[in-house]
């Protein structure tokens, strides 16, 4: 795996979970009873964004890790994936 791919693998797990991880523990305008006039009554009003991105950046780096190690074992290839058969495996 080059450093390339290392580096997209992990910003593409990286916004996976924080799309995931985003939602979570949202408190709204219209949760709290002030809604500002103007604003849709769903618009966040605590969001926890920083505390949302350190989380999302630790379970990022675990599953990096594993998904990294399973590429780099030769567990899983792109051969494995090959159902048309166009793809023929290194000898």
């Amino acid at each position: 795996m080059s450093i390339t791919a290392a580096l997209v693998l992990f910003a593409v797990i990286w916004f996976m979970t924080f799309l995931v991880v985003l939602p979570i523990r949202v408190k709204t305008q219209g949760d709290m009873g002030e809604i500002v006039p103007g604003t849709h009554a769903g618009a966040p009003e605590e969001h926890h964004l920083k505390k949302k991105a350190w989380i999302t950046t630790g379970v990022s780096v675990v599953l990096w890790c594993i998904i990294a190690g399973i590429i780099l074992s030769g567990v899983i290839s792109v051969s494995d994936f090959d159902w048309t058969g166009q793809l023929k495996p290194a000898e």
